[in-house]
């Protein structure tokens, strides 16, 4: 189950990096680059930025949902939970640092 899921978020990131990157921003962007423009030719300018923008909503919103069933549902917090030092409270004991070491001058000969 978990694998499935992981495999579904990797393609759902996937298609949410493709379609922010497909849409225009003020310079064209990477629009051009990917083809963003011929869509626009086929859906009409203003078409193609509605369609763009429905899709990264619907694919973020997706890409979430996702997210918290796979921590929710299939990660099983209480097998092999290991508590952190933070939530087990113990102090922690930091050794005395060492005085330092007296070395006699050393002389050079003349």
């Amino acid at each position: 189950m978990f694998i499935i899921l992981a495999i579904l978020e990797i393609i759902v990131s996937l298609l949410l990096i493709i379609v922010v990157l497909m849409q225009a921003s003020k310079g064209s962007g990477l629009a051009g680059a990917f083809g963003g423009s011929q869509m626009g030719a086929m859906f009409g300018a203003r078409r193609a930025a509605d369609f763009l923008g429905k899709a990264t909503t619907v694919l973020a919103v997706v890409f979430i949902v996702l997210c918290l069933v796979i921590n929710i549902f299939t990660l099983d917090s209480s097998a092999g939970a290991v508590e952190s030092i933070i939530q087990q409270g113990q102090p922690t004991s930091v050794p005395a640092p060492a005085p330092p070491q007296a070395t006699p001058p050393v002389q050079q000969g003349k």
